[in-house]
């Protein structure tokens, strides 16, 4: 991405899209019981407050009765079709992870099966998103958390801290190529959650052999453990790989949360919050998802920068729109084109 002399001026800047993750699904409903609705009702009523509050983008997970992350499809259908009827403008992304915590004490906190996650594709009714990881890699997410982040948590007990830090994100070319085949048939846009610039090079050459045909939705995440730390340097890198014409957001862990969606709310860029991020505001005091947006909505306005409703976040991210081919794509999102066949030095970029 590119930065002018005036980009860090708001009136230059587009609408904040806020996205928030209110369900926390690694966490148990007793680690933060007064923000973790278990019923569908205040599942519901959860995502009505968020949007409330100021968040137009859902990071959505879902919970059985009994507490634990839902695996049940019928479950994230029932969810979204109550979510999509109480705040009708608000963009649902659903998590691709479905749940992986654990079954039980000791059990490994994993994604499921290929074919399991390749099923978000059929939910119904369809949600406006589905993430998608790129590339197999470790997701160690307690690497950089502190004592002080999970005491009192289920985190504190020594097989739940293991399970999470042995986790992997399975995620190989072949169920790419068909996860986002199977996705872009059913008229759901992906959203690439991404931890390297690494990831962000093999989405291009998915997107110049035209397995990806659309807007390009990032998320950066820097959580550590196999993904990006929270550092400027790796920020910054990995926001000028990005091409111009992509929609980027920063997602971070624990406190680092606040400083980094800090530095994009100046630099133009868009946040993520929510206790599935972090369930902390000033060190040793909990904050709830909806205080959280809140807090992000005020910083937005004392740098100036309006936060985009519901309709303006479906135009920034470009819901519903798809490309023709690959060299539309690659124009698009302001990437060098293919280069033609004999043609020899650096391809120059071409006019949409």
């Amino acid at each position: 991405m590119q930065f002018l002399d005036d980009s860090l001026l708001p009136e230059n800047q587009e609408k904040l899209v806020i996205t928030v993750a209110p369900y926390g699904p690694e966490w148990e409903p007793a680690d933060f019981p007064q923000d973790i609705p278990v019923t569908m009702e205040g599942q519901v009523q959860k995502a009505v407050d968020c949007y409330n509050a100021g968040a137009t983008v859902l990071h959505l997970h879902v919970r059985e009765l009994d507490g634990k992350g839902s695996k049940r499809l019928s479950k994230f259908n029932e969810l979204i079709a109550g979510v999509k009827a109480a705040v009708p403008e608000m963009i649902v992304q659903v998590g691709g992870s479905i749940s992986f915590s654990p079954e039980g004490e000791g059990a490994a906190a994993k994604w499921l099966s290929d074919d399991t996650r390749h099923m978000l594709a059929e939910l119904d009714p369809k949600p406006d998103q589905v993430t998608i990881a790129i590339n197999t890699n470790q997701m160690n997410v307690v690497e950089l958390m502190k004592e002080e982040d999970y005491a009192g948590t289920s985190f504190a007990r020594p097989a739940v801290y293991e399970a999470y830090r042995e986790m992997t994100v399975p995620a190989g070319p072949a169920w790419v190529e068909e996860h986002l085949k199977r996705l872009q048939a059913n008229g759901i846009q992906p959203h690439f959650q991404l931890a390297t610039v690494a990831q962000l090079e093999t989405v291009e050459r998915l997107v110049r052999r035209g397995a990806y045909t659309g807007p390009l939705n990032v998320t950066w995440v820097a959580i550590g453990g196999g993904f990006d730390g929270p550092s400027p340097y790796n920020m910054m890198e990995f926001i000028r790989r990005v091409p111009d014409g992509a929609c980027l957001t920063l997602e971070t862990i624990m406190r680092n949360v606040l400083p980094v969606n800090t530095m994009a709310i100046a630099m133009g860029l868009h946040a993520r919050c929510g206790i599935e991020d972090t369930l902390w505001g000033r060190k040793g005091e909990r904050m709830t998802s909806v205080q959280q947006i809140e807090q992000t909505v005020r910083i937005a306005r004392e740098l100036g920068r309006e936060v985009a409703t519901g309709k303006e976040a479906r135009e920034i991210y470009r819901i519903g729109t798809t490309y023709k081919d690959a060299d539309e794509t690659l124009a698009r999102l302001g990437w060098a084109p293919n280069r033609a066949h004999g043609q020899r030095g650096v391809p120059l970029r071409q006019a949409v």
